[in-house]
């Protein structure tokens, strides 16, 4: 099969070795695949990873192989997405939640297991999701980032009297700030980019400069979204004393004065990473979440490498790979 390869550099594959399904799992026939942050980070080093790459997708089953005695509910041609932390059939971990923390895992196309840029992908059985068909394929792709987004609500309790920001315009960003909406909070969302930003102001999203915040401390809750250690500091200092930090970023750089500040401020923070695919395919079928303004650019999986280097360019939003021929 075809396949974006990664070992000491990103490479296209004509003649990769097709996925064999063991008990519990299912080969999806991968149509559709989007490159994130994450990917842009393997090739660059990130978790050493060595293989295929890839993790937001949406494809057709191609063969199941349930585990005895089990009933799936799923045939093969059904169109699916799947969650990417991938545990063994006989796992104590029995849903999305602790399947992301269980010490045996592996996560598709970033630790120990191939992943989506592929012809086909093999995936637990259990970590699939029938896709609605009001869903479009170029919308299911973004379901596992929309569920990592969805996963805030999992984790606050946020009331509609409470102020809430949404740092960073990037795809997460605008994801975060869509989904924070739905809360009926008093919600802002600020970025760098006004471009970006009149993609949430269409839908009635309240919108700021970064550089444009009054300095106020008032913010109940900062979700931060930027990558970036300034970011952090940002996302801190607009917080009230005892208020809630949601990290959605991974970055090096905190200091020690840092880190003193958020003690003496007595701030909560909470670290959020992969949410509830359920909840976002639920969004996108309702139209409560509208994904399609963040596509920016597609290619066929055999220029892969251009659809990289694509996806690196300052300011571009979501790069598909359109897989399926």
């Amino acid at each position: 099969m075809r396949a974006l390869t990664l070992s000491q550099q990103l490479a296209f594959d004509p003649d990769y070795p097709e996925p064999q399904a063991a008990p519990g799992e299912a080969i999806i026939r991968v149509s559709k695949a989007g490159i994130c942050n994450t990917d842009l980070e393997l090739v660059k080093g990130y978790m050493g990873f060595r293989g295929v790459p890839g993790h937001e997708f949406v494809g057709t089953i191609a063969a199941l192989l349930p585990a005895p005695g089990s009933d799936s509910g799923f045939k093969t041609g059904d169109r699916i997405v799947g969650e990417i932390n991938c545990v063994a059939p006989d796992s104590p971990s029995r849903d999305y939640a602790s399947r992301a923390q269980d010490p045996a895992r592996t996560t598709l196309g970033i630790s120990c297991r191939d992943g989506a840029f592929a012809d086909y992908t093999r995936v637990p059985i259990a970590n699939l999701h029938h896709v609605p068909d009001r869903v479009s394929d170029d919308e299911a792709v973004f379901v596992e980032p929309l569920a990592a987004a969805c996963q805030i609500l999992e984790q606050v309790h946020i009331r509609s009297t409470d102020r809430v920001a949404v740092i960073g315009d990037g795809k997460l960003g605008l994801l975060c700030a869509q989904v924070l909406a739905t809360a009926s909070c008093d919600l802002t969302a600020l970025g760098r980019h006004r471009n970006k930003l009149e993609i949430l102001a269409e839908r009635g999203i309240s919108t700021l400069l970064a550089a444009g915040w009054d300095g106020h401390r008032d913010y109940d809750i900062v979700v931060e979204c930027t990558g970036a250690a300034a970011g952090f500091d940002q996302a801190r200092q607009m917080l009230r004393p005892r208020g809630t930090l949601v990290l959605k970023s991974t970055f090096e750089g905190l200091t020690n004065a840092n880190l003193t500040a958020i003690v003496v401020d007595e701030i909560n923070i909470i670290g959020s990473r992969c949410g509830p695919f359920a909840t976002a395919l639920r969004l996108l079928e309702t139209r409560r979440v509208d994904v399609l303004p963040l596509i920016h650019a597609r290619y066929p999986l055999d220029q892969g490498l251009a659809a990289f280097a694509h996806a690196q360019r300052r300011g571009t939003l979501k790069v598909l790979l359109d897989v399926a021929q």
